[in-house]
């Protein structure tokens, strides 16, 4: 091999080893810019308290959430937790899009709702946050086609409860481009009972989860084990709220329910197919 040619491909192999490098430098990029956006002044206590629990970093890095993305979030709630990352995020070059509660929802979510708003007028950092109505299928969550990303955290057990799973997963699914993904957590169920002997205690089964997303048009592509956690029995008298942050059973056995955390969590990501 003459020196031409060895010099041609060093340099060759000089950008294809620069090339393979990028993306990891973009995410390493991203996760740096999420872990500073947790330092934030306008992050609430209570819900800085949690990051230890909902490792809200590594969650949006394995759903593959961009800078430049379109992100609907499923009833973020007058806590915001995501709200205060994702927003701000998304702010320069994406869009956060808040599908909350409609006219119909009952009076307690109702208020929740006006606070929820009323939070979005506190800091300029969410002047850009586009908040529609979401409600199973009876609205669209985004424009059809249009969202990269539809993001819900620990909502499948209502919607499951009330017969609103499959109208709720309709609206994902059109909202979503082609491609589009579905991102997923939720508490998760014992094996050893039926989804119906654990639907009062807020639990999904695992499996039953991933069919329901099949069912309606989405393929498990991967999962995460980040909020896995073994200390969760799963078998307390007010069930997963029983568990911090709720603590419905007051002070009884806090110190117990507080060395366990926030329940054992599935973390999935769904293909629009």
């Amino acid at each position: 091999m003459n020196l031409p040619m060895k010099r041609n491909m060093r340099l060759w192999f000089a950008i294809l080893t620069m090339l393979a490098a990028l993306p990891q430098a973009v995410v390493a990029d991203e996760r740096a810019t999420l872990t500073q956006l947790l330092k934030a002044r306008y992050r609430t206590p209570a819900n800085a308290a949690r990051d230890g629990y909902r490792h809200p970093v590594e969650v949006l890095s394995f759903f593959g959430v961009k800078e430049n993305s379109t992100v609907v979030e499923i009833l973020p709630g007058s806590r915001g937790y995501f709200l205060e990352i994702i927003a701000p995020y998304l702010k320069a070059k994406g869009l956060y899009i808040a599908a909350n509660r409609d006219e119909n929802a009952a009076p307690r979510y109702l208020e929740d709702h006006q606070k929820f708003l009323a939070r979005l007028k506190e800091d300029a950092v969410f002047d850009k946050v586009k908040v529609t109505k979401f409600n199973a299928d009876m609205h669209e969550v985004a424009p059809a086609g249009s969202a990269d990303f539809v993001l819900t955290f620990r909502n499948l057990h209502n919607w499951i409860e009330r017969n609103e799973i499959d109208g709720a997963l309709r609206a994902f699914h059109k909202a979503l481009k082609p491609g589009g993904i579905l991102g997923v957590t939720d508490h998760r169920g014992r094996t050893d009972l039926s989804q119906e002997d654990q639907m009062k205690f807020g639990y999904v089964r695992e499996d039953v989860a991933i069919k329901l997303m099949e069912k309606a048009g989405f393929k498990l592509v991967a999962t995460s084990p980040v909020k896995n956690n073994p200390k969760d029995t799963k078998d307390y008298p007010d069930g997963v709220w029983t568990l911090p942050p709720t603590f419905r059973l007051g002070d009884k056995d806090r110190a117990k329910y507080q060395a366990i955390g926030e329940s054992d969590r599935f973390v999935h990501r769904y293909v629009k197919q």
